[in-house]
């Protein structure tokens, strides 16, 4: 991943395979942005293919990056992640209109839950406990340096 950074915004160019192994650089990118950027774009343009893991990251770090009052967009759909996201949501049909779909916080939400319910039916089908993908702390969301800024804040008042 290209990660370009203009002024208050920061553009990630992902290419390839969205998948499990997207999970840190786009979390290290989330925990790179400075106080003066207020904007995250990723352009998966170059994405040919994603799998439930890479959407399940994608809507991670989308959630993260609100919690933390950023803009977050998403553009540059290709058609077979916006079928994976047809599919997971009950979508008929194509589903090239998921990517505009995206950008509804109902829609990401009910493909949260979704991909989360089969990831952990898939995991128990094969015997093992399933590792949450996110903790249920609201402050998980938030990343160690703005827990300390905001603490150390507030104790200075």
């Amino acid at each position: 991943m290209d990660v370009q950074r203009r002024g208050g915004s920061v553009l990630i160019c992902a290419s390839g395979r969205l998948t499990e192994d997207a999970g840190s650089p786009l979390q290290q990118t989330l925990d790179g942005v400075t106080a003066s950027e207020w904007e995250i774009m990723i352009d998966v343009t170059g994405v040919m293919s994603m799998d439930a893991d890479g959407l399940l990251h994608l809507l991670d770090v989308h959630r993260q990056a609100e919690c933390l009052g950023l803009r977050f967009v998403v553009v540059g759909w290709q058609p077979q992640p916006q079928r994976l996201m047809a599919k997971v949501a009950g979508i008929r049909g194509r589903g090239l209109a998921t990517g505009e779909r995206y950008a509804v916080p109902g829609f990401r939400r009910l493909l949260w839950g979704r991909v989360q319910r089969a990831r952990e039916l898939a995991v128990f089908g094969r015997g093992s406990t399933p590792t949450p993908l996110l903790e249920r702390d609201p402050l998980s969301a938030v990343p160690d340096q703005v827990r300390r800024a905001d603490s150390s804040s507030a104790s200075s008042t």
